[in-house]
């Protein structure tokens, strides 16, 4: 093979990634035409050609080094103005991501699923600098939506708004340099100023730092200690006079990943805040929120790594032929392509279950299965998430590692933060555990999987795995419960796949289903599994490498 005739491959695959990210994804469509039948696909079928098209190379621009996010602490008379300047390219994104309507949808309840369908189409290009904002910005609309505070109308309708150029952001400031999952340690004090309240004290974690509405947790001035006196707070960024708010940004974070979205330390000094509800019940809200949409982000990552990997074997030739010939090459990518779908059904499987429960339509088994599956999927699809983009960096190579020849770098470092974001994964499984041990949440959670997907032998064993978790003492239960949570893993997620199956729309889903649960059988052994080369071949894109049929080991 001459020089030339590499390049050429290289521009092939490039050109063949980006296209219509809704089209080459029929299992998205098989999630609509599984929840919402009767929803009008033509919008999503568009924000994905947007969004392969356009905001991916907006997404490519706006990341680089020199176009990140700056902070300018006064004007040009010396006034303080505490605000964060964008590249061009950001604010076009916006202009885009926000009038395909993410926001707006949550104007009627039971608009989740809808809402993450965007965002998953939208997500892979990575955060964007804006996946964040919008997680944040939903769980503010939804805490608004219940509150009797008098700001909450005028809020929600900059907040709902689909026209950029007028839409607010909603950011979360709940981490505190001594506490980030210790809530109860935080230590920044609310005092009443008439119809308002003033809040003193520093914030050490400030993600979306530009929002126009910062959504704060804060402790009434001699209220009590712990969890029960911490109440929650919206602050505007500019006080009713057009000034800033009594607040002061310390500096940016300088982060590993999500860099084009404003993350900061800030100082409180008396900036007026309404009270807008009991931060137990509020944070529960913002934080499932949040994990949600943390799952939508992973899963798109992992879609986006598949893609760039399985095109690119087609194209990138090695002694000859297509390495995705190769049969260590082949199988990674069967992976890789089963991980994707494993992730993104159960996710919108538990979207699905989050309209119920807006719309008060669930049952109660649906409910206990939503608190505990929503935060074991947060962990399962972060951990994927970051596993599956390297695998997707080994297919390109020492090309995978550069970060202008492919998105897989920035995408890589964009999942590892949200493997912290929202609960590390030792919060998330001791919180499951807790929600077993002490509410029973366990029972309806198999329930509801064996009512969706068919009881099947790895789900009584993944139960049978948590019934001896939850006979252990606690002291000894804490040391096997990220055991149980990725035993549990597999068998929750084939369920959705088989409940997604079922309307005949991506023929694909039945081998991800048996690949998934096959690969992961204690004790597997790939050399005794004689429907493996059959899985992988059925699992390669029509016309790609490795999707004819191989002879069955003997």
């Amino acid at each position: 093979m001459h020089t030339h005739e590499a390049r050429a491959a290289f521009a092939r695959w490039s050109s063949r990634v980006g296209d219509d990210w809704y089209g080459d994804d029929p299992h998205l469509d098989a999630i609509l035409a599984t929840y919402r039948p009767a929803l009008d696909r033509a919008p999503f079928a568009h924000f994905g050609t947007v969004s392969a098209r356009r905001i991916d190379a907006l997404a490519r621009e706006t990341n680089r080094d020199e176009n990140l996010p700056r902070l300018r602490r006064w004007d040009g008379q010396g006034n303080r103005i505490e605000t964060v300047e964008f590249h061009p390219s950001y604010h076009e994104i916006g202009q885009l991501a926000y009038a395909a309507g993410p926001m707006s949808r949550y104007a009627a309840p039971g608009s989740e699923l809808e809402t993450l369908a965007l965002l998953y189409l939208f997500a892979q290009n990575g955060e964007a600098g804006h996946a964040c904002p919008m997680a944040c910005t939903a769980g503010l609309i939804k805490i608004l939506q219940a509150s009797d505070c008098p700001r909450a109308p005028a809020w929600l309708e900059r907040l709902l708004d689909p026209d950029y150029r007028r839409h607010y952001h909603g950011a979360q400031f709940l981490t505190e340099v001594q506490g980030g999952s210790d809530v109860g340690a935080n230590a920044l004090i609310a005092r009443p100023a008439g119809d308002r309240w003033t809040l003193h004290g520093e914030k050490w974690f400030c993600s979306v730092v530009d929002a126009q509405l910062f959504l704060v947790s804060a402790r009434a001035e001699g209220a009590p200690s712990g969890t029960r006196g911490v109440d929650a707070f919206v602050v505007p960024r500019l006080r009713d006079d057009g000034r800033v708010n009594d607040f002061e940004i310390r500096r940016l974070k300088y982060k590993l990943g999500t860099r084009s979205m404003a993350s900061a330390e800030l100082d409180f000094r008396g900036a007026e805040a309404w009270r807008v509800g009991d931060f137990r019940q509020t944070v529960e809200v913002v934080l499932n929120t949040s994990r949600l949409y943390n799952a939508v982000c992973s899963t798109a990552g992992l879609q986006r790594a598949f893609r760039e990997a399985a095109i690119y074997a087609e194209e990138r030739l090695a002694f000859g032929k297509p390495i995705g010939s190769f049969p260590t090459v082949a199988r990674l990518l069967a992976g890789l392509r089963t991980e994707a779908i494993a992730a993104r059904g159960l996710t919108f499987l538990l979207a699905d279950v989050a309209d119920r429960l807006a719309l008060r339509t669930a049952s109660p088994v649906e409910a206990g299965a939503w608190r505990m599956l929503v935060n074991l999927n947060k962990y399962w699809t972060a951990i994927a998430a970051t596993r599956g983009i390297r695998d997707a960096i080994e297919v390109l190579g020492g090309n995978g590692a550069i970060e202008e020849f492919s998105v897989l770098p920035r995408l890589l470092r964009d999942m590892i933060v949200c493997e912290a974001w929202e609960g590390g994964h030792n919060v998330l499984c001791t919180q499951a555990w807790k929600d077993a041990a002490k509410l029973g949440l366990h029972e309806p959670m198999f329930e509801f999987l064996a009512s969706v997907g068919g009881d099947h032998p790895r789900l009584e064993a993944a139960r049978e795995h948590w019934s001896r978790l939850l006979a252990m003492p606690a002291d000894d239960a804490l040391w096997h419960v990220r055991d149980a949570a990725d035993a549990l893993r597999p068998a929750a997620q084939a369920a959705a796949i088989r409940h997604q199956s079922r309307c005949g729309r991506d023929p694909i889903l039945d081998a991800a289903h048996d690949h998934l649960l096959a690969t992961t059988t204690p004790g597997w052994d790939a050399r005794d599994d004689r429907g493996l080369r059959e899985r992988v071949a059925r699992l390669s894109p029509p016309g790609r490498a490795g999707s004819q049929p191989a002879p069955a080991p003997r």
